[in-house]
């Protein structure tokens, strides 16, 4: 009989909740409880995720607070927006780790202005990378998981800023994404005759839902306000994150002093890491994986520094991420469960 603490995983029929299944049945510590998936209840796991042949016998129950609170620690991976109420209904010292955006923000301008419904609140926000982070993280009842492209720009840029080496006024961000990033739910955009051989922005013009969680976690980072410009792309791929991140170098800043200073972050992280001087990241070296891939040049030609990260945006930048949160709010070994290491080809 497998032992453990037992989680709950609800909206568990989309992508990210997928993975969340996958690297839980690989997890040394944890146990499969409650599967929920309201628009899929009493249909087999299987069904919807062929790659989880030992859960054939299970089936999606509905998503009910009484349900998910039988586990030891609850998942939720639930479109934006739908987290809170379901929050509301479980016991308040029960661990909740939310993949959504519902509680990622401090300030209700910023969610009113970027989300539908009123702001629910600010929780312990899971990227143990950040300074700080895992002082908040460690035995939390509550962690609202990063965004995926917010995961990306953190961690590339969070460094430079805290350094001084960059600008906290100028930063531009052009981001391409996999198209799981969209989620599961069919649209005219996502078919594959449309996305194929085509390479599209969306959501430009600084109306990406990402962009007040970036400024926000850059700021703590600046210790001031972040202004920034993001622009995504969606890649014709099924996951994975590349991320061009680009701030105004402070005079006589150098690509040494750059990545010395990423470097000085990360050298001690299991899942962040600095390439080798001239060696750039590419979404496939991730696939599969919890790790980030950085590297900083500067560009003293427009006086401007670049750094390029790529992640899996299911793993690292959603369930993965969630996993590692949720070892450190269980006291766990923060890297159980997880892998640095990327599928090639």
């Amino acid at each position: 009989m497998q032992m453990g603490t037992t989680v709950a995983v609800a909206g568990a029929s989309g992508y990210a909740g997928g993975e969340l299944l996958r690297l839980v049945l690989g997890h040394p510590d944890l146990r499969l409880g409650p599967v929920a998936a309201g628009s899929h209840a009493g249909r087999a796991v299987t069904d919807v995720h062929p790659q989880l042949p030992t859960l054939a016998a299970t089936t999606f129950a509905s998503t009910e607070p009484e349900l998910l609170a039988q586990a030891d620690l609850v998942f939720l991976a639930l479109p934006h927006g739908q987290s809170a109420a379901l929050v509301a209904g479980l016991p308040p010292g029960l661990p909740v780790v939310d993949l959504g955006a519902d509680f990622r923000l401090a300030a209700a301008t910023d969610w009113t202005t970027y989300y539908p419904g009123e702001h629910a609140g600010h929780w312990p926000y899971g990227l143990p990378e950040l300074p700080g982070a895992r002082a908040a993280l460690r035995g939390a009842a509550r962690i609202a998981n990063p965004g995926c492209y917010a995961t990306a720009v953190t961690v590339a840029l969070a460094p430079l800023l805290a350094a001084g080496l960059v600008a906290p006024y100028d930063v531009v961000v052009v981001a391409a994404s996999g198209t799981s990033g969209a989620g599961r739910t069919p649209t005219a955009a996502l078919l594959a005759s449309e996305v194929m051989g085509s390479l599209s922005a969306y959501k430009a013009g600084g109306v990406h839902q990402h962009t007040p969680e970036m400024e926000q976690a850059l700021g703590a980072a600046a210790g001031q306000e972040v202004r920034l410009s993001f622009t995504p792309l969606l890649a014709p791929m099924p996951r994975g994150i590349l991320a061009t991140s680009t701030a105004r170098l402070h005079d006589g800043v150098t690509t040494g002093e750059l990545r010395a200073a990423l470097q000085a972050a990360y050298d001690d992280e299991p899942f962040v890491h600095v390439l080798p001087a001239g060696t750039w990241p590419t979404t496939a070296a991730t696939a599969g994986s919890n790790a980030v891939h950085l590297q900083a040049a500067a560009d003293q030609h427009s006086g401007r520094a670049v750094v390029v990260s790529a992640l899996d945006n299911l793993v690292k930048g959603a369930a993965g991420q969630a996993v590692q949160n949720a070892n450190l709010a269980l006291g766990l070994d923060e890297t159980a469960g997880l892998t640095a290491l990327g599928l090639a080809p």
